[in-house]
């Protein structure tokens, strides 16, 4: 299958670079369409239209967002729900705008509730509540997601959404405090260990699960997704009105992530988890039996996937 001009929205970032990675690799998009932040600002949606129109893209992918973990979430707030809200929207109305009838909306699984049943089928949206230290960002993402369905519904687009899990990988954001918990735990661990620490803070209890999927995995859903026929999708995807979980399928605990970390980078303290600190969600594991069902799955197992991600934090 051979696609047009693919705009893909959140190119520098971990999950946009690897999709535009594999966009090349596989080589079914004529042209393939990229604006930096200097070029474009997607929460300015007069410039997003204007953007769209001059360019034209015949397939959208919007990847961009701002992301962050616990302690970021817990302290701009507002920041996560507003900005998110405001970059999807304005590259969701400005395709209609501008006759782009199929997109991607990349979001999350924090768009589940707190205490859903496991492992979560797409279903369970909005059957319960948030966990609370990620709900502006989930709300966002959720508000995404039905503005896709909404489009689909009342004008007949092909907008389709795809809700991964947590995400790691080469060209995420190392920040010890503001990052997600795999580059968040690589970036202290490695600091710790040329300090040689004897001791490494974690925060909460150690005992939540949680499933991790290597960017290249979710790369390669979304460029799957993107080529699967509208007829097929139908068929498997509700009348346009679901999204579609992308995952391992497999969990692990905080404590026993940290203690793999810990032998991948070297580090021989001990590592201690401060209860006194949020768990977040207790059990977030997908049901990824949709996708699997129209012949995606994932490849990357997460310790070689830790490994290359190591690898690419101490190059860059």
């Amino acid at each position: 299958m051979k696609f047009g001009k693919v705009f893909v929205a959140g190119h520098n970032g971990m999950v946009g670079s690897a999709i535009l990675s594999e966009l090349q690799k596989q080589n079914f998009a004529s042209e393939i369409i990229l604006a930096d932040r200097r070029n474009l600002d997607l929460l300015n949606k007069n410039d997003v239209y204007q953007f769209l129109k001059n360019n034209k893209p015949d397939y959208l992918i919007i990847a961009a967002a701002k992301v962050g973990g616990i302690h970021a979430n817990s302290k701009y707030p507002v920041d996560f729900l507003l900005e998110n809200i405001s970059i999807q929207t304005n590259l969701i109305s400005g395709a209609f705008q501008n006759s782009i009838s199929k997109l991607i909306f990349l979001g999350s699984s924090c768009i589940y509730p707190k205490y859903a049943e496991q492992p979560i089928k797409e279903d369970c949206l909005l059957s319960g509540k948030l966990e609370q230290t990620n709900e502006p960002y989930a709300l966002a993402k959720i508000a995404g997601i039905k503005l896709c369905e909404a489009y689909n519904k009342q004008y007949k687009t092909d907008y389709r959404s795809l809700m991964p899990c947590n995400l790691y990988g080469p060209g995420d954001n190392y920040h010890p405090l503001n990052s997600h918990v795999i580059p968040g735990l690589i970036s202290r661990m490695h600091t710790a260990k040329l300090e040689k620490k004897s001791k490494f803070n974690v925060w909460g209890t150690g005992k939540p699960l949680r499933e991790f999927l290597y960017v290249d995995d979710v790369a390669k859903a979304t460029l799957h997704v993107m080529k699967i026929d509208d007829d097929e999708y139908q068929r498997k995807v509700i009348s346009k009105t679901s999204h579609l979980n992308v995952g391992s399928g497999e969990e692990i605990s905080i404590n026993e992530l940290s203690h793999q970390i810990a032998n991948i980078i070297g580090y021989k303290g001990d590592i201690v988890f401060d209860e006194n600190q949020p768990d977040g969600t207790p059990r977030k594991v997908l049901d990824i039996s949709l996708i699997k069902s129209l012949g995606w799955a994932p490849k990357i197992n997460l310790i070689d996937g830790l490994k290359k991600t190591y690898t690419d934090f101490k190059k860059n």
